[in-house]
């Protein structure tokens, strides 16, 4: 059998492709790791009118509207009924959010238990941190690129803290995980899934296993 050599053309585009092969990454994405804390006495917790705020400035449009619909989906699914941003009610639902670019990997590919009670969050939602820093082209496994955490304190309208929590999820660039709305959707579910669950526990949960939660 005869071979004609190929173009040169399809050629190059063939070593091109074989080339992008050999440095493709399979996209990373971490478990949700939850931390809550539930009052001695929570009475009220989960049930009347909940207002959302956001206490800390985001910066990032998509974002802010993004985790108000997952947290206000979740409230109303454990009961509540939320009322408009401003409005008077009788629970407050304070929310921050945050996404901050992972520096280097962690001891052993693990982070440590979140902090829960923190003033604040920084990061990408405020500052403009965004998902395209430190993409890894080298093979196998996409290395964790960014951390997006989502924290919601519940007190009553006089100020009495009743429940706090804390969800967070690494990701890289290409993981499904890092596009915000499926990301606050995920941390939101993650958050208030068995709520108010065990006061001080940390729990990490298969990030797939939150998708399409009711």
């Amino acid at each position: 059998m005869i071979r004609l050599p190929l173009p040169a053309s399809f050629a190059a585009l063939a070593a091109a492709t074989l080339a992008l092969s050999a440095c493709a990454t399979s996209p990373y994405t971490g478990p949700v790791e939850v931390t809550r804390f539930v009052a001695p006495n929570p009475a009220g917790l989960g049930k009347g009118t909940i207002a959302i705020t956001f206490p800390d400035e985001v910066k990032n449009e998509g974002a802010r509207q993004a985790f108000a619909a997952a947290v206000s989906a979740e409230l109303a699914r454990l009961g509540y009924t939320v009322v408009a941003e401003g409005s008077s009610a009788g629970q407050i639902a304070a929310v921050r959010t945050s996404r901050a670019p992972i520096a280097a990997a962690p001891v052993e590919g693990r982070r440590g238990p979140v902090n829960v009670g923190v003033g604040g969050g920084t990061g990408g939602f405020g500052s403009g941190v965004g998902m395209g820093v430190g993409i890894n082209l080298g093979g196998g496994r996409e290395s964790p690129e960014a951390m997006t955490e989502l924290s919601v304190r519940i007190s009553t309208a006089d100020g009495n803290t009743l429940w706090e929590g804390r969800s967070q999820i690494a990701t890289g660039v290409k993981s499904p995980y890092s596009q915000v709305d499926t990301s606050a959707r995920t941390l939101a579910a993650g958050l208030f899934r068995d709520f108010p669950g065990g006061n001080g526990e940390t729990v990490a949960i298969d990030a797939r296993k939150l998708q399409g939660t009711k």
